[in-house]
């Protein structure tokens, strides 16, 4: 009797079948040709075992979850029992044996020989055995690879593959004919209708794998197949292809373990089988697949048939990989095993991750129906509503895409769509109350994953949550949903942004990396490395932790991620043992180095990411940057602050070093290091302990820093180093000036400029090659420490090197897509539109090609300014350059006038100052001066390029410092100050010092004296090469801008001249030296009238030191150098020593050493020269150039004028004598002036010179140093102009040694009318006297050479 016809299905009814309408469709499966058979026997439901009496198997194909929900539909709800969660799944069959028993089998090796093989035939598969005792065979012939099977004769069959024939023998005919019948019978293509067996399992398993391994036991390696839960072993890839095998092992009772580094073992009862692998990330996923195979043997597939049934459910929710076997139950998405993993990584608080095969337990009637209800399809139009094609995953995506995918969709919710109109948490609520009532089980869902409370109070005392609310409604669904997510908790999605800073406890990531099982070296060369292994890793509460594997309970290794002080990132590919990977390297506190390494870039981003969320603080999260390289925190100190280190954050990125000092939110700094002028590491002491400190010098600023260790100290150097090299062809590769030009051609510039600019066809000269490559590998090197001596290299080979550079650049200066434009402009007639032009290409050109063109032709300009020297006129220096600006193999007419035209209007196309030609020319005169001076034992480095020092004479105290004929010691000294950012205190009087006689001499240089014009004379010492210049506080020194023509100072010294002639040979003798009159006197004692010695300050040099091989009875002494030999003096002190020099460089310059600018307002004065200046750092108490307010000052022409000062109206605090300049010079009569007490030095200007008569000059009381009033603004002090020898006139009594160095207001003596000379006699202290003839002759002298006699006006 046929069974009933199955009830008419309903298109709109339930997406859901029962078992028992699942058992009324299968016979008709046969018949019922409504059924469409599934072509892939991998979407097949499965097998119904249809018992017979002769226990044949029938095989059937169930369609009921690969046909859609409205194909194939169900009966109508009413007539429907409750849910239940039992599939239409009857298991597998087992096999029938349909024949088995001894054969003879001939040998494969030929020669007629018969072994004697256990046979055994299945339906399935022919296999044969050495006995009948073996659980494995020797030989396996599956039934689809038989193509025919025919007798022969002798009791002979034999059976006939695509690759192979197999002949067996037979005891007997009846038998042969047997075994014959059997196969040809199973070999049989099937009837109409019915289905074709298949030996694998319903549902193909995910994890089928094939490839070579080696087998213990077996000679080669063996092809290995998965495919279910058999293990098939071939000899070759054609073996597997022809369906020939060694043997098959059922995995249904079999285990598998990890026994070495590339080898696994599975176990059966029977037999233990040990394969290798190639690699170790081979071999672990030969382990998880066969792991997954053994579990899929006790999977029940009743709750998969059920969810499956709705086609939605049929592909994975993420990754849309067919048949997911896992789901999030309170997401309500089905998903695959490899999403499930990382579903599992989010935490249960946001997916709980459940088996569709081996949860059964879990799987209520309620929660099916929830799943049929909602399906993958309904909840990715929440999940992800917008998510970007791009971005959207796909099968094949590696473990490391498909969680950070999955992390953006379900954690950061970064697709989801967005509900409109609900502010707050509140509103949220609410609308959760009202949707919990209806059937509307989608909207709960986007209402709770928006950020509602599954817990809130609904204001009802009886039903208080949204779940009584849906259970008073009989919603079961909403009830269901309610429940699996009621320990969820999702913020409102306005709360969430990628970058927010989550709470350490919040961050949390898994997934697997590879981990260096090293934890000694740093791998900043970026090698490959051969031992990292796969591992599994955890962030979680602050904490890195990394597993053997996915399963394992208890971590090989921790990290606390609060230790980690540094963080490097490899952008490119490491090659390990497992594979290329982007490692990243983790340096602790307690000097260890964890590497691990992600295997794409995105997923090393999202690590770095996580990870430094756990160590940086959120103010300095800016820092971490995708192409980061470097990121960490170091003690540094830098500018104004250089006594106390400081913690900072630090980033490298590129060639760039950005700093944070952490306190205030976006607060950053830059050092670019292709343009620092200084690189050096050092050793300093910080108590009992030495640390390495790395000095940084870059555009005027100064930054030291040094690590918490010595690893983590040497990978910030290495790194920096690294960064600030040379690393490229290309011009912004190079190291760089703080002008942006690559130094190389900087210091070719100026080498070339110092010692070539009067050389005849300086660029027509070739070089030697050889030494023109070494240079340009050194330049390549290291092009910071280069420097260019005239002893040691030649000028030629520099200027090849030069024009070598520029043409091997990656590029052309002038660029090659620009050579067009740069010819066309020829067309133009007019020079005029055609500089107009070549101005319009200049602005196009890259910074760094702009900048370095710039340099280069201001130095052609300048050759060709000396063309009457050089011969190397605008249009030689055109053709030789010509081809190394446009990179081109010959020289054609067009590109040498282009050049031509370049260089000759060099001052239009970069708009140059006048005062920047005047400054040229004015170099270009000294530097013709200097080649004619000079002596060729001296030669600094480069064009006006000198070797400062700062306090000491040490090589990282060494700045390089370019120095213009006009620079005097007050720039100079700001400049090295500013280079290294040091803080200057009111107080400090840096000086600049001209050292000699390998240091024994030093001379604070005037702030009027002009650099150059002191070195050039370096050239007549014995040794020149032992002098250099020094920056250094002058301790002791005091600004006292007093008149100091008319000081007079006097005391006991002990002297030498240091003659050997004289009997007392180098021995000191006391002397009595007086100061006074520009003149510096030695008397036998102070009694003495007549000084042995007169010794003129105009052409001397006071050093203070003096030679050792003197011997000298004390430590402090100076020495005064004349033209013809040198006269040493020796103090008792160091003070008298300080005293006694400051006093002659004051006689001898009429001025103070420094300018007599009150230090304390000009310490706050930013200085406009030597580079940026950082915030609030202070300068030097005094700026002789850069002030504006002071229009005029006193300073030397070299011709003996003096500029008066235009408003000598500040007072200077003085005790020295000087009178207030109110004279009645050329009276016929004039009385005494009378000078009351008074502490102020330079009086208002108020003369009467010339009148027939003059009153006294009252000079009121006053303690105001050069300051204006509080109430007035701010005026700079005048300067008071320098006096000649008739202002006044001071009696010559030698001061007592006793006196005070600056002595009282006394009377001063009347101008005669006439000259008078002095018998021998000295007036008395406080008596009239007589102007000396002397002096007389000098004011004469001085007003002729000025122009003004003495009835002018002064």
């Amino acid at each position: 009797m046929s069974p009933p016809a199955p009830a008419i299905p309903d298109p709109y009814g339930d997406d859901y079948s029962t078992v028992d309408e699942c058992a009324a469709v299968l016979p008709q499966a046969c018949v019922d040709q409504s059924f469409s058979k599934t072509p892939d026997p991998a979407a097949a439901v499965g097998p119904a075992a249809s018992g017979s009496n002769n226990k044949s198997l029938i095989m059937v194909n169930c369609d009921l979850y690969s046909q859609a929900a409205d194909s194939v539909g169900a009966a109508e709800k009413s007539g429907l029992p409750d849910i239940s969660p039992y599939a239409c799944f009857y298991g597998v069959p087992k096999r029938q044996v349909l024949k088995v028993g001894w054969l003879d089998k001939l040998s494969p090796q030929g020669k007629c020989v018969f072994q004697r093989r256990w046979v055994r035939f299945d339906g399935e598969s022919l296999t044969y055995y050495n006995n009948d005792k073996e659980m494995y065979s020797k030989g396996m012939i599956l039934a689809s690879a038989i193509r025919q099977v025919r007798g022969l004769g002798d009791n002979k069959f034999e059976v006939v593959t695509s690759l192979r024939t197999f002949i067996f023998r037979a005891e007997r005919e009846g038998e042969r004919q047997e075994w014959m019948e059997t196969l040809q019978t199973a070999t049989r293509p099937p009837a109409c209708g019915s289905q074709k067996r298949s030996g694998t399992l319903p549902h193909v398993s995910s994890t089928n794998k094939r490839g070579l391994l080696e087998l213990r036991g077996y000679k080669g390696r063996v092809l290995v197949s998965l495919a279910g839960s058999k293990v098939r072993l071939c000899k070759t890839e054609q073996d597997y292809k022809a369906g020939l095998a060694v043997a098959e092992v059922e995995l249904t009772a079999a285990n598998i373990r990890d026994v070495d580094r590339r080898g696994f073992e599975i176990n059966t009862p029977f037999k233990n089988f040990c394969f290798t692998a190639e690699s170790e990330r081979e071999k672990q996923e030969w382990i998880e697949a066969v792991k997954e195979s053994i579990a899929e043997t006790l999977y029940d597939y009743e709750v998969a048939e059920k969810i499956w049934f709705k086609e939605a459910n049929r592909s994975c929710a993420d990754c849309r990989a067919p048949q997911p076997e896992w789901a999030s139950v309170n997401l309500g998405v089905v998903i695959c095993k490899k999403c499930a993993g990382q579903h599992r990584s989010l935490g249960p608080s946001i997916s709980k991750v459940r088996s569709l095969k081996l949860d059964s337990s879990v799987w209520s009637n309620e929660l099916v129906e929830l799943f049929l209800e909602v399906g993958n399809k309904n909840a990715n139009s929440f999940w992800a509503a917008n998510l970007p094609l791009e971005e959207d995953l796909y099968r094949e995506a590696s473990a490391e895409q498909r969680a950070t995918f999955i992390r953006r969709k379900y954690r950061e919710r970064k697709y989801t769509s967005v509900l409109e109109g609900f502010n707050d948490l509140e509103h949220l609520n609410k609308a959760l109350c009202a949707a919990v009532v209806s059937s509307d089980v989608l909207q709960t869902m986007a209402l709770v994953f928006s950020g509602a409370d599954v817990m809130c109070a609904t204001g009802d005392p009886t039903y208080s949550t949204p779940y009584l609310l849906a259970q008073r409604a009989g919603q079961k669904l909403q009830m269901e949903f309610l429940h699996q997510n009621k320990l969820c908790a999702f913020p409102r999605l306005d709360q969430w942004s990628e970058n927010a800073c989550l709470p350490e406890a919040s961050i949390f990531m898994d997934g697997f990396l590879y981990i260096s099982s090293s934890s000694t070296k740093a791998t900043l060369d970026r090698r490959g490395r051969d031992d990292m292994a796969r591992r599994w890793c955890t962030l979680e509460g602050g904490f890195l932790s990394y597993y053997e594997s996915e399963r394992s309970p208890s971590a090989i290794g921790r990290v606390d991620a609060t230790e980690v002080i540094s963080l490097a990132v490899n952008h490119t590919e490491t090659m390990t043992g497992a594979g290329a990977v982007f490692t990243v390297e983790l340096y602790l506190q307690t000097e260890r180095l964890l590497i691990f390494g992600a295997e794409t870039q995105e997923t090393q981003h999202d690590w770095i990411q996580a990870l430094t969320k756990c160590f940086i603080p959120p103010k300095v999260e800016g820092l971490v940057r995708k192409e980061s390289e470097l990121i960490g925190r170091l003690h540094y100190k830098e500018g104004h602050d250089l006594y106390y280190w400081r913690m900072g954050w630090f980033m490298l990125e590129g060639s760039s070093l950005h700093f944070s000092s952490g306190e205030e939110e976006g607060e950053e700094e830059v050092l670019q290091l292709k343009q620092l002028q200084e690189l050096t590491v050092s050793t300093h002491t910080e108590g009992e302990d030495k640390i390495q400190v790395l000095l940084m010098v870059a555009c005027g600023r100064t930054v030291y820093i040094h690590g918490f260790n010595k690893m983590d100290f040497t990978v910030w150097h290495s790194a920096i180093k690294l960064a600030a090299g040379t690393d490229g062809n290309a011009l912004g590769d190079q190291q760089l000036t703080k002008n942006g030009v690559p130094i190389i051609v900087d210091s070719c510039i100026a080498f070339v400029t110092q010692y070539g600019l009067c050389q005849e066809g300086v660029y027509q000269r070739p070089g030697n090659p050889g030494r023109v490559s070494h240079l340009l590998e050194e330049f390549t090197h290291d092009a910071r420490n280069v420097k260019l001596r005239e002893k040691e290299h030649q000028l030629q080979d520099v200027t090849d090197t030069l024009k070598s550079f520029l043409s091997q650049a990656e590029d052309a200066l002038l660029t090659k897509e620009l050579y067009p434009y740069w010819v066309s402009a020829l067309d133009e007639k007019s020079e005029r539109q055609r500089v107009k032009k070549y101005s319009a290409f200049i602005e196009s050109l890259p910074k760094i090609n702009r900048s370095t063109l710039e340099a280069l032709l201001q130095h052609l300009y300048r050759i060709q300014q000396c063309s009457h020297l050089n011969r190397m006129p605008s249009e030689k220096l055109a053709s030789v350059f010509s081809s190394c600006l446009f990179q081109t193999r010959g020289q054609t007419t067009q590109e040498i006038s282009v050049v031509h035209d370049l260089i000759s209007n060099y001052i239009t196309l970069f708009s140059v100052s006048e005062d920047q030609v005047q400054q040229m020319e004015r170099e270009n005169s000294f530097i013709t001066r200097w080649n004619d001076k000079k002596d060729t034992t001296f030669a600094p480095a480069g064009d006006l390029i000198f070797e400062v020092y700062l306090e000491k004479r040490e090589p990282e105290k060494c700045c390089l410092i370019k120095v213009s004929p006009s620079m005097r010691p007050t720039e100079l000294a700001e400049t090295a100050l500013n280079m290294r950012n040091v803080a200057v205190n009111a107080d400090d009087f840096w000086t600049t010092f001209e050292v000699i006689e390998n240091g024994e001499l030093e001379r604070p240089l005037h702030h009027s004296e002009k650099i150059l014009e002191q070195v050039l004379e370096w050239s007549s010492l014995d040794y020149p090469s032992s002098a250099f210049l020094v920056i250094k506080k002058f301790v002791g020194f005091k600004l006292l801008g007093e008149d100091q023509k008319h000081f007079l100072k006097g005391d006991y010294l002990k002297f030498s001249d240091g003659c050997s002639k004289l009997l007392s040979g180098h021995k000191f003798q006391d002397k009595y030296v007086v100061l006074h009159s520009e003149k510096l006197l030695l008397y036998r004692d102070i009694k003495s009238a007549k000084a042995e010695k007169t010794i003129p300050l105009k052409d001397v040099k006071c050093y203070l030191g003096l030679k050792k091989r003197l011997k000298p009875p004390t430590n402090w002494g100076f020495t005064i150098c004349t033209d013809k030999q040198q006269l040493h003096f020796c103090c008792d002190k160091r003070e008298t020593q300080v005293n006694w020099v400051t006093d002659i460089i004051r006689m001898k310059y009429g001025s103070d050493l420094h300018a007599s600018t009150n230090s304390k307002e000009m310490a706050d004065h930013k200085s406009t020269r030597g580079g940026a200046l950082t915030e609030g750092s202070k300068v030097l108490p005094q700026n002789l150039n850069s002030s504006k307010q002071t229009t005029e000052r006193r300073v030397s022409l070299g011709d003996g004028e003096w500029r008066p000062a235009k408003d000598p109206s500040p007072h200077f605090k003085s005790n020295t004598i000087g009178a207030p300049k109110s004279s009645t010079m050329g009276a016929p009569k004039s009385n005494p002036i009378a000078v009351p007490k008074s502490n102020t030095v330079g009086a208002p200007k108020s003369s009467t010179m010339g009148a027939p008569k003059s009153n006294p000059i009252a000079v009121p009381k006053s303690n105001t140093i050069g300051a204006p009033k509080s109430n007035e603004p701010f005026k700079p002090p005048a300067i008071p102009s320098r006096r000649t020898s008739v202002d006044v006139c001071l009696p010559l009594r030698l001061p007592s040694p006793s006196s005070s160095r600056h002595m009282q207001p006394m009377p001063l003596p009347v101008l005669p009318q006439s000259g008078c000379k002095t018998v021998n006699k000295r007036p008395a202290l406080g008596g009239e006297a007589i102007l000396p003839p002397n002096l007389l002759n000098e004011l004469n002298s001085v007003l002729n050479k000025t122009g003004r006699t003495n009835k002018n006006n002064d």
